[in-house]
């Protein structure tokens, strides 16, 4: 059979390349006994390419059995898929035969695979090696012939990392990997798939089938489908019945669109594990307290300035001591008229005729911008403060200990 015969025949709707190359991989390694193992996210749609498997291989007319590794609890499972003997357990009445003994000669196509529990997996093992398994509570091997194609939804070299999957058992299995395209993949398809779920439901309840507007089309596109081809067929049924017009806009269909965050968020980076996090942190803190310090204080002087040359400040206030030191130079240019403090008017110079008179009316001493100076100079202040005790000099600065005498060596600070 051809691409389009194998699509009509398992009602497989779509024309993407990841999807059409799926198939082809199925139908190539049907005739052979390998094993497959097939990936993809959650309803894709895995369970059909272990039929296309079974179907186009030589064991078509043995039997099929599909089982759910996730469904079945995992103090009977392997009794599920090997048989056990009368009396092997509680409630185990009379001998059972297992999955694999009943699918010999056929496929059985193991899905959820990563379900399984570890001492299961060892028998699976064994099963894929030898075409071997020992019923549960009996002593005897017994042989089976079974192909077997699983199925997984979880990232499988992680589970391996985390202890939860045998890596001998994954590459066993993975001697042919088909992976199966998510929904988002295949926006081509997805107005397909829309429009044949769309006529099924109109069919199974007698009534007009829906049909999307321009707009509304574009947003079913645009949607990244986290529960994929399951998820659209569910929110097709659902407009289908509960939507009384037949012509659906972007606006109706957003009501069936749940948000979804996807995996598109940026990641949070962890810098805990880094030696020196907790200085680098401290050092942060430190500089943004400095440049908020620095802010502050140029925003007082340009409102006291102000408040000077208007006349609403006298010399004789309880702050004017503080005034004074925002404005007095290192020479000491400072002084008053009155009751009012004033900057100091300077003489002209002799070579200067074009400005008879200048006065000064601020004077800024320019600061150092260095954030070490800043360090340096707010780390002696606070061991000045405490006569020398860094204990409490550190609690004062907001750092720890440690950080304190590392930037005490640092800066070479003598105390």
């Amino acid at each position: 059979m051809d691409l389009q015969q194998i699509k009509q025949r398992f009602g497989i709707i779509g024309n993407s390349f990841g999807l059409n190359r799926a198939i082809d991989v199925a139908v190539q390694v049907a005739p052979t006994d390998l094993s497959v193992l097939i990936t993809g996210e959650s309803g894709t749609g895995k369970e059909v390419f272990p039929q296309i498997i079974h179907q186009s291989s030589a064991r078509k007319h043995g039997s099929y059995i599909a089982v759910n590794c996730g469904a079945i609890p995992e103090g009977t499972i392997d009794s599920e898929l090997f048989g056990h003997e009368k009396g092997a357990f509680t409630g185990a009445l009379s001998d059972r035969k297992g999955y694999f003994e009943e699918a010999n000669g056929g496929t059985i196509f193991l899905d959820e695979i990563g379900e399984l529990p570890l001492n299961t997996q060892v028998r699976l093992l064994r099963v894929l090696e030898a075409g071997e398994f020992i019923k549960v509570g009996s002593s005897k091997v017994l042989k089976t012939d079974v192909r077997v194609v699983a199925a997984t939804n979880v990232n499988m070299e992680k589970a391996i990392k985390e202890g939860k999957f045998r890596e001998d058992l994954y590459y066993r299995l993975n001697s042919v990997p088909i992976t199966i395209p998510p929904l988002r993949d295949r926006s081509d398809d997805i107005y397909l798939l829309f429009r044949k779920f769309a006529n099924d439901f109109a069919t199974r309840y007698r009534m007009p089938a829906i049909r999307l507007s321009e707009d509304a089309k574009e947003m079913l596109m645009r949607y990244r489908w986290p529960g994929n081809i399951r998820q659209l067929k569910n929110i097709t049924e659902q407009i289908s019945v509960i939507e009384q017009r037949r012509e659906i806009d972007s606006e109706s269909i957003s009501k069936y669109l749940p948000y979804h965050s996807g995996d598109n968020l940026p990641a949070i980076i962890d810098n805990s594990s880094k030696p020196d996090a907790d200085f680098s942190t401290e050092r942060e803190i430190l500089y943004k307290v400095l440049f908020d310090m620095k802010k502050d204080m140029n925003d007082l002087k340009k409102l006291v300035l102000d408040m000077m040359e208007n006349g609403n400040i006298s010399s004789h206030s309880e702050h004017a001591q503080i005034i004074q030191k925002l404005y007095q130079s290192e020479d000491g240019d400072f002084v008053r008229t009155g009751n009012n403090v004033q900057p100091m008017t300077y003489p002209p110079s002799v070579n200067d005729d074009e400005h008879e008179s200048i006065q000064d009316t601020e004077e800024f001493v320019e600061e150092s911008l260095s954030l070490a100076d800043k360090e340096i100079e707010l780390i002696k202040k606070a061991l000045d403060k405490y006569n020398g005790r860094r204990k409490q000099a550190a609690v004062e600065l907001g750092i720890s200990e440690r950080t304190l005498y590392r930037k005490i060596k640092e800066y070479q600070i003598e105390r």
